[in-house]
């Protein structure tokens, strides 16, 4: 089982950069893909980004594809997003989550494919 903590959220102007954090918690943590997620008031939950275990193959949502980045360090355990040139409209709760093993294609942007996910930190980008 993996227990993970998002952190790093805030409040930022528009154009602003941030970066969140992912700290898992398990000794095979190397061997889950991750995935973050986003979810707006009154929105549905919304893929951003995944990576798989060795970091290999990456994906993301087109809208945020330029601007976001994901990468992972296994050896501290922990998956990070960068955003640059945040925007309004990136304003959410966004979530880290886990997936045991291979990550597809069509895995990657469905949330239904993570077994775990975090609480969620809360991004609000003022314009």
């Amino acid at each position: 089982q993996v227990q993970l903590v998002e952190s790093g959220g805030g409040l930022v102007q528009a154009g602003d950069s941030l970066r969140l954090s992912c700290a898992a918690s398990g000794r095979t943590f190397s061997t889950y893909a991750m995935g973050w997620f986003r979810q707006a008031p009154g929105k549905e939950r919304e893929f951003v980004a995944a990576t798989t275990w060795s970091g290999g193959r990456k994906y993301y949502a087109d809208s945020v594809k330029g601007r976001f980045t994901i990468s992972r360090d296994n050896a501290k355990i922990t998956v990070y997003l960068q955003m640059t040139s945040l925007k309004p409209e990136d304003t959410a709760v966004y979530y880290c989550a886990a997936k045991p093993g291979y990550l597809s294609d069509y895995d990657a942007p469905r949330w239904a494919s993570y077994d775990y996910w975090g609480q969620g930190t809360q991004v609000t980008v003022s314009s």
